[in-house]
């Protein structure tokens, strides 16, 4: 009889033992999310979003401007890598200055695209979770940027492209770039080209808007002046 309530005593605690250790564990959970000011899940959330929503407002406003991308040296896209054989070919045969036409038309048309990326941007933030914005407020000083860039960049590419290619379009940027690489096919013993103009851009022109997210992300967590709301003042003042 004795043996038998020793064994119920040891199970209850036990039992007990786990509840508390698990309580214990919410409770630290719940302390590291609201001390300093009272922030929740919830506000971590809504500053996390706000922040990534005005990082691209802002990166918006400023590439796609004239020579948004074309004299920003961190962003400008260069000729494609694929197509260097090209470039110095015809660099070597005097016609450098279709080279730099194609150069500047292909950064006009990233300008040009950029103004349509923000609602893009936007829209792939919504499904953010509580878990993932937490993590992202503990996190390094381009967390939020790299979490949007691994999160969103498949389907960006996808939604982008469309957008970039009547970019190319309406700079003219097709027509140069089907005259650079039919008089590189012209010259004797090369072998054909003409790589993926769209897809090109396309990846370039996201690339340098997450680089300019990035700035408007350290600037919102290092700079207390580009903290524009409450929300943006509780969750990265903290």
């Amino acid at each position: 009889m004795k043996s038998r309530l020793f064994l119920f005593v040891l199970v209850c605690n036990v039992i007990f033992s786990f509840a508390a250790r698990a309580q214990f564990l919410d409770d630290v959970r719940k302390i590291v999310i609201q001390d300093k000011g009272g922030l929740t899940e919830n506000d971590a959330v809504s500053g996390i979003k706000e922040a990534l929503v005005k990082g691209i407002g802002e990166s918006v406003k400023i590439v796609s401007k004239v020579d948004g991308y074309f004299a920003n040296p961190a962003i400008k896209i260069p000729f494609p890598e694929d197509a260097r054989t090209i470039e110095s070919k015809l660099r070597a045969i005097g016609l450098g200055s279709k080279v730099d036409e194609v150069v500047l038309s292909i950064n006009r048309a990233a300008e040009d695209a950029a103004k349509s990326a923000e609602t893009v941007f936007i829209a792939a933030i919504k499904g953010m979770t509580v878990n993932d914005a937490i993590q992202i407020v503990k996190g390094k000083n381009d967390a939020a940027t790299q979490y949007l860039s691994k999160t969103t960049s498949p389907e960006l590419r996808t939604k982008f492209r469309p957008i970039i290619k009547a970019s190319l379009d309406k700079v003219d940027a097709t027509r140069l770039w089907a005259d650079v690489i039919t008089t590189y096919n012209q010259i004797p013993f090369v072998t054909k080209q003409n790589p993926d103009l769209t897809g090109y851009v396309t990846d370039k022109a996201i690339d340098g808007l997450f680089v300019m997210i990035a700035k408007e992300e350290l600037k919102i967590r290092q700079n207390p002046a580009a903290r524009t709301s409450e929300i943006l003042k509780k969750v990265f003042g903290n």
